[in-house]
């Protein structure tokens, strides 16, 4: 099992029912497929650096998770398929990545 973190950025025409689907999909997605959430954050409506798809903004969500390798490929197809997703990174972490990445979780819980 690898350690894994997805950043995608959704579409800002989107309703909170349709963007909890959208999460729910995927997070559903990984977990058939054996994985482990770790962590969800949801970094809500924020200003894109340039324009996607003529959209100046997007709902920004952190997916932290571990799985197995093969499962990436089907992962990232499935964000490449929905419209509602305008981008979105998979990252393999690795030993120091996961650790700044607990210690970021500690600080924001503890900031909450």
């Amino acid at each position: 099992m690898n350690h894994y973190e997805t950043v995608f950025i959704l579409n800002p025409v989107l309703s909170d029912v349709q963007i909890e689907e959208t999460v729910k999909k995927f997070e559903d997605f990984l977990i058939k497929k054996g994985s482990k959430m770790v962590a969800k954050e949801n970094w809500g409506l924020k200003k894109l650096a340039y324009p996607i798809q003529h959209k100046k903004s997007g709902f920004y969500h952190l997916f932290e998770f571990t799985a197995p390798g093969d499962v990436i490929n089907g992962y990232e197809l499935e964000f490449r398929r929905d419209e509602r997703v305008m981008r979105f990174l998979t990252v393999k972490l690795d030993k120091h990545a996961i650790s700044w990445a607990e210690r970021r979780r500690t600080k924001l819980k503890t900031k909450a």
